[in-house]
């Protein structure tokens, strides 16, 4: 076996990955490596063959490009939004990366582990492919790679145990929204008792609820914004449930009969926006009433249901809930796409694109205090021009935006390839590690720096009077690993959570990537 992969470094990469795959899946208590199970198979087999992890710093440096660069999208279509709002929590993630920096440093010089694997520790640690990257290159060895292997198990375990313990406290969060978890939209029927305008009902104007069928004496149509409501007018309120009902006390009372059961003159359907004119633009923008007769309700996009209000913009792949006259709902799908083939292609323009402008990036030299230079290199620059370019959403023609489920195919792909490489280029080194006495000094050094920093975060969650699930998320975020993530969602079903997660994921790493440096610097 060892004289056919020899000869062919592709067939090794990817035998590392099918089985790196595979060995990911194995649950482990309440533990799945997922992606990372690439980077034990590849140290494995190079610890053993050590032949046969070179000519592997290219693959390394695509897939951790793709990786980053599809994380920045995802995350910059959204975190301008957020960026308000979780302020406090990215600030005390960026001050628990320094004190994780701290820990590495004191740990390292009391332990006499050399700077090389402190660095790379500090980044499996905190389970960071991208600082990891870093740490490489600004200490021009393998090292690190080996720290980092050490390291990610240590980091993934005790981010568990902290998440599963903070999402089900019980603090009240005053200064966090309260959690939309099993109030999804509901539609009801609301039979008007009196004259009135729909500017003139409080929900409505706030965007809380939006309303779709109207059924006038014997005919039903969709409601015009603006419309003025009769006595006896029956119309279909759609929002959160408790908006719903207080919408429906204003108007009268909840009716018996559902009208949007009656498709006879208006049809209500769910259609999937493949039409790039349509990314980033808004819901007022597209001025449905007017063009079709018709109205956005809902948008449902991955696993959210959205109420579709009219700052909301839209994205590939989403879902748009129409209510329209019968005889417009063939245009409406045409205006919008409505084709599954379109949003699971990769629109190899802007992502190459998207990928040059990053790597370029990432090859600008910054100077570093005592001569040295600094780079981001191929994580840190596809992840700043990702961020930039999903906040953007499109230029002209080009759409920067990508469908969801494209975007997690390439993540995962570029995160296996990356993790594979690593791991067969590594596992010298990371055999050196192992059976030393450098062995058990980097175990509690990696512990101690998931732990403190994790910790201190937590308790800056309660500080800051943020909820359990919120601040569990912000911790499984600043960690960066999915499956910490998923461990608090098992334990409770809350959207804050997510939230948390993908606010300060990408943030974090750049805290990571930029501090990687300085770690070194005072190790070295």
């Amino acid at each position: 076996m060892y004289e056919i992969l020899s000869q062919s470094a592709i067939l090794t990469f990817f035998l590392v990955v099918a089985l790196g795959a595979a060995f990911g899946q194995i649950k482990f208590w309440h533990l799945k490596f997922g992606a990372a199970g690439a980077l034990f198979v590849g140290l494995a087999l190079s610890a053993a063959y050590p032949d046969l992890g070179q000519n592997m710093s290219l693959l390394q440096s695509i897939g951790l490009a793709m990786f980053t660069y599809t994380v920045g999208v995802a995350a910059g279509s959204t975190f301008m939004q957020q960026l308000k709002s979780q302020a406090p929590l990215i600030g005390a993630a960026a001050l628990m990366t320094i004190a994780a920096g701290v820990v590495t440093v004191v740990g390292g010089k009391l332990l006499d582990i050399p700077a090389e694997l402190s660095t790379g520790l500090f980044t499996g640690a905190l389970t960071s492919a991208p600082a990891l990257d870093s740490a490489l290159r600004v200490t021009g060895s393998a090292t690190p790679g080996a720290g980092y292997a050490v390291g990610y198990p240590f980091g993934v375990i005790v981010g568990i145990i902290i998440v599963t313990i903070v999402v089900e406290r019980p603090w009240k969060g005053e200064k966090d929204t309260p959690s939309l978890a099993g109030a999804g939209l509901v539609a009801r029927t609301a039979h008007v008792q009196k004259t009135i305008n729909l500017r003139q009902i409080e929900p409505w104007a706030c965007q809380d609820v939006r309303f779709s069928y109207l059924r006038r004496g014997d005919k039903t149509r969709v409601v015009v914004p603006g419309e003025e409501l009769q006595p006896d007018d029956l119309v279909v309120v759609v929002g959160i449930e408790e908006r719903v009902h207080e919408t429906i006390d204003i108007l009268g009372y909840e009716s018996s009969v559902h009208i949007a059961d009656d498709r006879r003159a208006v049809d209500f359907e769910k259609i999937r926006v493949s039409n790039s004119d349509m990314t980033g633009r808004t819901i007022a923008e597209l001025n449905i009433p007017v063009k079709f007769g018709g109205i956005i309700t809902r948008v449902t996009r991955g696993d959210l249901e959205l109420l579709a209000k009219d700052e909301l913009a839209l994205q590939p792949g989403d879902e748009v809930s129409v209510s329209v006259p019968s005889s417009q709902l063939q245009a409406v799908r045409s205006f919008f796409g409505d084709s599954d083939r379109r949003i699971a292609e990769v629109d190899a323009l802007t992502f190459g694109l998207g990928m040059v402008l990053g790597l370029l990036l990432g090859l600008v030299s910054v100077p570093m205090p005592g001569g040295a230079m600094f780079s981001l290199g191929a994580a840190a620059g596809p992840l700043v021009v990702g961020m930039v370019l999903g906040a953007l959403r499109r230029t002209g023609n080009l759409i920067w935006s990508m469908p969801e489920s494209v975007n997690l195919t390439v993540r995962q792909l570029g995160l296996l390839f990356f993790l594979a490489a690593l791991g067969l280029g590594a596992g010298p080194a990371f055999k050196e590690v192992v059976v030393t006495s450098l062995g058990w000094k980097a175990a509690i050094l990696a512990t101690s720096i998931t732990l403190i920093s994790a910790t201190m975060l937590a308790i800056a969650g309660r500080l800051l009077k943020l909820s359990g699930p919120r601040t569990a998320g912000g911790v499984a975020g600043f960690l960066g690993q999915p499956a910490i993530m998923q461990a608090a969602a098992a334990k409770v079903a809350d959207e804050r959570i997510e939230s948390a997660y993908a606010a300060l994921f990408a943030s974090s790493i750049v805290f990571k990537i930029l501090l990687v440096p300085a770690i070194y610097a005072f190790l070295a």
